[in-house]
């Protein structure tokens, strides 16, 4: 079985972040992954649109909003968490 291992460094830059920085930094990498897949689902709904299935379209079509909305909340625990920052 193999496992995914991170270099010492990595290993040592996020024993030194609070957890509020690995948390911001934890929802800016989903935001960006999130983009990527949205991304890839409007580019299918359109092939989907255009080889004659328009209702696996729009079904692909909604994932790709559902994945919007998703990032707009990502979005605003990231503003949540730089305001709660600003508190302390």
């Amino acid at each position: 079985m193999t496992h995914h291992h991170h270099p010492p460094d990595h290993r040592e830059i996020e024993s030194i972040l609070s957890f509020d920085e690995k948390l911001s930094k934890l929802l800016k990498h989903w935001l960006k992954h999130n983009e990527s897949h949205a991304e890839t689902y409007r580019d299918w709904a359109i092939k989907a649109k255009e080889n004659e299935m328009p209702e696996a379209g729009a079904l692909i079509d909604d994932a790709a909003n559902m994945t919007r909305l998703i990032n707009e909340k990502f979005e605003k625990a990231i503003h949540f968490i730089k305001h709660n920052q600003k508190e302390r």
